[in-house]
């Protein structure tokens, strides 16, 4: 793990971060249960968490933790039994679902871009329906496919599947990053390439994430990847947040979870070598 964290300060060190005081988001003791066979079976329960504005969230745990389900209550694509849930300081049952959802960038691992569109209706979709004006638009989808590392005028045509896996992740960020929203989730973005692309993609989306200021949730199995990307990890296991660290602070937790996690990843770094 210790070059993982060299390369994470090297990464860091033209970056200045910087964080909100008040929550951009905040979870107050929020459950959520789902109906199985007229049963209820519970999903996450007292979630209590506060997330400021610039941080990188890594939201990690074993499938069925409930990471995607907490990643989704944000936007809103999940609906909590119990509990309160305020993003940019409203109560989240006082937002419209659709002002919301525009307002927040969402990533996924299978990327979700529109198979019939081009690349750049696909990254100004938001923008689009918001109503910009032209020369905004255009302005705009410059900025972001430079920013994730594409030319604009090379892609502007082309449809999704003309791309490799790693440039349809691109603009899937790009699109995700056009209406400038504050918050940016991402569920296992970067899962559906390959591991050489992956780490590339990983890399350039921490200098991103930094450069443009955003606030970040990120879902993710891989304890790597959350010691690379976050500023702080939410160690989830059934359900429930088990612990909280930053990424120094984590990989020397006393905690049997976040210890198997640590031990499967330098097992895996010592299989590739």
């Amino acid at each position: 793990m210790l070059t993982l964290r060299r390369e994470r300060c090297q990464l860091e060190t033209n970056a200045k971060i910087s964080y909100v005081l008040n929550p951009i988001i905040e979870f107050r003791h929020v459950e959520y249960q789902i109906s199985t066979n007229s049963a209820r079976r519970m999903i996450l329960s007292g979630i209590s968490l506060e997330i400021h504005g610039g941080e990188t969230i890594a939201l990690l745990g074993r499938s069925g933790s409930g990471k995607t389900s907490l990643l989704k209550l944000i936007n809103g694509l999940r609906q909590s039994s119990a509990g309160t849930i305020f993003v940019e300081g409203r109560d989240l049952s006082d937002w419209d679902p659709i002002r919301l959802r525009r307002g927040i960038g969402y990533v996924i691992q299978e990327i979700g871009l529109f198979p019939h569109l081009t690349v750049r209706e696909n990254v100004c979709l938001v923008p689009t329906l918001e109503s910009w004006p032209a020369d905004r638009l255009s302005s705009r989808y410059i900025e972001v496919m430079q920013a994730v590392g594409l030319a604009p005028a090379e892609f502007s045509s082309r449809f999704p599947r003309e791309l490799s896996g790693g440039q349809r992740q691109r603009v899937g960020v790009a699109r995700a990053l056009a209406a400038d929203p504050k918050i940016l989730l991402m569920d296992e973005p970067f899962g559906a390439v390959d591991p050489v692309t992956r780490a590339e993609l990983q890399r350039e989306f921490l200098s991103l994430a930094r450069r443009m200021a955003k606030t970040v949730v990120l879902v993710t199995h891989d304890v790597r990847e959350a010691l690379l990307l976050a500023t702080r990890i939410v160690l989830l296991d059934r359900g429930q947040i088990v612990a909280e660290a930053s990424p120094d602070q984590f990989v020397r937790l006393d905690s049997p979870i976040a210890r198997e996690f640590l031990a499967a990843a330098e097992l895996n770094a010592g299989a590739r070598a």
